[in-house]
């Protein structure tokens, strides 16, 4: 009965949570860039590119560590880069969500955009887009790396 109980309060509290962040979120998120670009076109592109990039190139190295991590000390580096890659992805989630949102607090985000932070949302596009072609080129590197490890560890320890 107590599990049930708490159970029905968690899912109660993270609806709230969703419907609060949605209705708060994307409105915040737009003000706090406007402030930083301060409606200058270059820094709208400048701070664009930058969290466009880092906030997608950090998560998917942190997800390939992860990966490669995982069944080694009891997991822990495994959920720390987890947790690492979506705390890194926040600041493009957000962009996300004025861009794409449909309510009020979305809306509202992106006329501040508009006025206080031009060309930011096309930026943080085209950083993502050049972040996530890194991180996919690290990925890779970082495999091939460990394959040839393998190959090599197998071709001097014959069985």
């Amino acid at each position: 009965m107590r599990k049930g109980a708490l159970i029905l309060i968690t899912v109660a509290l993270l609806i709230g949570a969703y419907f609060l962040g949605a209705a708060f979120l994307p409105r915040w998120w737009a003000q706090q860039i406007g402030h930083r670009v301060g409606g200058s076109f270059s820094g709208g592109v400048g701070i664009g590119l930058t969290i466009g990039f880092v906030c997608t190139v950090v998560p998917i190295v942190l997800v390939v560590f992860a990966i490669l991590w995982r069944r080694r000390w009891n997991n822990v580096p495994t959920i720390a880069c987890l947790i690492g890659a979506a705390v890194a992805a926040v600041p493009n989630l957000l962009t996300l969500a004025v861009v794409l949102g449909t309510g009020n607090a979305a809306h509202a985000g992106e006329r501040v955009m508009d006025v206080d932070a031009p060309a930011f949302r096309g930026a943080s596009l085209w950083g993502a887009i050049a972040g996530a072609a890194m991180g996919a080129l690290v990925a890779y590197l970082v495999w091939g790396y460990r394959r040839r490890g393998r190959k090599l560890h197998a071709a001097t320890h014959p069985d």
